[in-house]
């Protein structure tokens, strides 16, 4: 992974303040000369507060004011701006911080009387230094673009990747229940047939030999429609991983559904005991669906998975809230949340599902305590 980034990215962090610190003490040296000792410790300061640039950001830029009114330094303040640009998305912060800067820059120093000629030249050095001032400023914010690009491609790869593991998933569901069928019409139906003759004739035989053989072909059969019936049952399962037969998802595994969502999300609430299997897997396979929907379409979003129980009913409620990124179109079949009724449907429940006031999701499952 780290050798598809460029070999700028993969320089450690320590170094690249290290080296910032440096040229930042050198461009103070150079334009120090005789200043006042009040002006040295204030670029002393600034070019210490480069190191804490990445956790605080503003403060440090804040501290670099005083040596640039004080001093004709330029890359502290920029080294400051670029990191305050590339690490906040508050336009109007990034705007004030250029003024500030430019003001600081243009204004002579020590205060005092100032002529008119030099009242014109310090607003023309304003807004030359204003100019100057968005080169790190769009610099900063074209590199927090591109790593928000980074991100997201990767959001859309990993999205990609569920889908294509959603739809094998179902293809090997089909073919399990294809199986199944095919067993149970001809395979089920032909040693039904072997065992009710094997019995007619361990009833109907005198010969004890042929007795015993008869009713051993009886007991035979009857332990492999057994066994069949299990294998049916295990190939309509649906869920698991591809290549294995596993058992369906219970109430018992949501905490780790939840936990394992890679988003931020809260189990809450409880529900009655006991609840039928079906209904275990209906309300898994809801919070299931409606955390992977907020994995892909609310990025950033917040989920609360609520349980609940009435006297006459029981279900689930899962809510989000407003992403805090925007989404990307991606393809879906568009039907997990028509599974998701049908569902509900078959338990004699409801289903709704729909946006909230303030731009998130809610998606409610109702269950009748006497659905079986």
């Amino acid at each position: 992974m780290n050798a598809d980034r460029p070999w700028w990215a993969r320089i450690p962090d320590p170094v690249v303040d290290a080296v910032v610190v440096a040229v930042a003490a050198v461009d103070v040296l150079i334009n120090l000369g005789d200043s006042s000792r009040l002006a040295t410790v204030a670029t002393a300061v600034a070019c210490a507060a480069l190191t804490l640039r990445r956790r605080f950001p503003l403060t440090v830029f804040l501290f670099t004011l005083p040596a640039s009114l004080m001093v004709d330094i330029v890359f502290a303040p920029f080294a400051a701006l670029f990191t305050l640009a590339e690490r906040s998305r508050d336009r109007r912060l990034l705007v004030a911080a250029a003024f500030l800067f430019a003001a600081a820059s243009a204004v002579p120093w020590p205060l005092g009387n100032v002529g008119s000629h030099e009242r014109a030249w310090t607003l023309i050095y304003f807004f030359y230094t204003l100019a100057t001032a968005a080169a790190p400023v769009l610099l900063g914010q074209l590199v927090q673009a591109r790593r928000d690009l980074a991100d997201r491609l990767t959001e859309i790869e990993t999205a990609r990747e569920h889908e294509r593991l959603l739809h094998s998933q179902a293809v090997l569901a089909r073919e399990r229940a294809q199986l199944a069928r095919e067993m149970h019409d001809v395979v089920s139906h032909q040693v039904s047939l072997i065992a009710v003759q094997a019995g007619a004739l361990q009833v109907a035989a005198k010969d004890p030999h042929f007795k015993e053989g008869a009713r051993t072909i009886r007991s035979l059969s009857v332990d492999t429609l057994d066994e069949l019936r299990h294998m049916v049952a295990l190939l309509r399962a649906s869920g698991g991983r591809i290549g294995e037969l596993t058992p369906q998802p219970t109430l018992a595994d949501l905490h780790k559904l939840v936990s394992t969502s890679c988003i931020e999300a809260t189990l809450t609430g409880e529900l009655p005991s006991p609840i039928a299997t079906p209904a275990q897997r209906a309300l898994y396979r809801t919070v299931q669906e409606s955390l992977t929907n907020v994995r892909k379409h609310a990025p950033g979003a917040a989920a609360t998975v609520h349980l609940w129980h009435s006297d006459d009913r029981f279900g689930v409620t899962v809510t989000n809230n407003a992403p805090t990124r925007p989404s990307l179109p991606l393809p879906g079949s568009q039907q997990g949340l028509v599974g998701l009724r049908e569902r509900a449907e078959l338990l004699g429940g409801a289903f709704e599902s729909g946006p909230t006031p303030d731009g998130g999701y809610r998606v409610t499952l109702r269950i009748p305590t006497d659905a079986d």
